[in-house]
């Protein structure tokens, strides 16, 4: 592991407090800023360009612009990301940076290299969209944290900017254009709960005047907020993933309590939806995401459950081998018995996967992210007594 503090981010300085930060902004709306300033609309494709496929940051630096143009963007606007507080380096390739947002507190994005040693291999940045999360998961660490705010998408957007910047200036210069090639909203937060800065951001990723990326290679995925999942289906074309990790109502609840708000009959109905679009050539299937943990969720029977849940949904499905973090209350299964649950599923017909755990030693692994956050819940709180009461008794 190797953890490097971070002392510049570029383009942050006292005096952006003041301007306008364009970084974030969609293309409409920074059409609109353009004509504020008595500029034409299509001025917003050419700074998109500057800002997302170039990095650049400086307006004197945007050469098919006017000088009196940059100079009237340098005094009212900026491209400023959140700063990098430190970034660490997993053994296996994974890196981590940590951001400072508004406020002091910190986020953490991980990107995950293709173990595949081909030098312009798929790159997968997980991002997160919120401080803490307003959830509680059993098994996560982000949600003992409690909950402090929502990301704005240039808190959003900013992570994939800088990976991509951060990257260029880690690597030898042969392998610049290897940038990020894949994102997943799996980081901090359940991203249907920020939903319009989510969707904004995820825009941006798919445009092609700011990052181009394909709709297959942006996955958002979520614990199960019905209502925002036929929003998001209306809304952007994107790939879906969902946190299911039980096979039943009951064990769900336990797991995952916003299965009480919205149970599975509610979910799979909505991830249905989201399949059988109007549009042909949108989403396909959805990936269900199954936390392994020992003794809880494992079983044979669990397996066959989720056959059955799962029988008329398009699907394929991840096994993550759960990944521990202080005071969890959980194991996680073993080799053979996530090769056994894997065996039932792929015997009815599912592609199943195993999920390879990265960057485990930095804490970069699913469900170990954490940041720090002011939490507003008190669950950090009732957390730290839950572990005391343990060590008591």
């Amino acid at each position: 592991m190797n953890k490097i503090p971070v002392i510049h981010t570029p383009d942050v300085n006292s005096d952006t407090q003041a301007k306008i930060n364009l970084l974030g902004m969609s293309k409409d709306e920074l059409a609109a800023f353009f004509v504020s300033i008595g500029e034409k609309p299509f001025r917003a494709t050419q700074v998109m360009k500057w800002i997302y496929q170039f990095g650049v940051t400086d307006f004197f630096e945007m050469t098919n612009i006017s000088k009196k143009l940059q100079q009237r963007l340098h005094d009212t606007a900026c491209v400023t990301p959140p700063t990098v507080k430190y970034k660490e380096f997993s053994q296996d390739g994974t890196r981590k940076w940590v951001f400072e947002v508004a406020g002091g507190s910190l986020v953490e994005t991980v990107l995950i290299p293709a173990d595949d040693n081909k030098q312009f291999g798929r790159k997968t940045l997980c991002i997160s969209s919120q401080v803490g999360c307003a959830l509680d998961c059993s098994f996560c660490s982000t949600g003992k944290q409690g909950f402090e705010r929502d990301l704005t998408p240039s808190e959003i957007i900013g992570q994939l900017w800088v990976a991509n910047q951060s990257y260029m200036e880690d690597v030898a210069p042969t392998e610049r254009e290897n940038r990020v090639t894949n994102v997943v909203m799996m980081g901090m937060g359940e991203p249907l709960l920020n939903y319009q800065p989510v969707v904004a951001s995820m825009s941006l990723m798919l445009d092609d005047h700011a990052f181009g990326l394909s709709k297959r290679r942006v996955t958002l995925s979520t614990s199960g907020v019905v209502p925002k999942m036929y929003d998001l289906a209306k809304d952007i074309d994107v790939a879906l993933a969902i946190s299911l990790h039980a096979p039943n109502d009951e064990l769900r609840n336990e797991l995952v309590p916003i299965n009480k708000k919205y149970p599975l009959s509610e979910l799979i109905a909505a991830a249905k939806a989201y399949v059988y679009d109007e549009n042909p050539r949108h989403k396909k299937h959805v990936t269900i995401e199954y936390v392994m943990l020992a003794g809880v969720n494992d079983s044979d029977e669990h397996a066959r459950q989720l056959v059955a849940l799962l029988k008329d949904l398009p699907s394929k499905i991840n096994l993550i081998p759960f990944n521990p973090f202080p005071h969890a209350p959980y194991d996680r299964s073993s080799n053979n018995r996530i090769h056994a649950f894997s065996n039932i599923l792929n015997n009815a017909g599912f592609v199943c996967t195993i999920r390879q755990t990265r960057g485990d030693d930095i804490d970069a692994a699913c469900g170990q992210l954490v940041g720090q956050v002011a939490d507003r819940t008190r669950r950090a709180k009732k957390w730290q007594e839950s572990i005391e009461r343990r060590q008591q008794s």
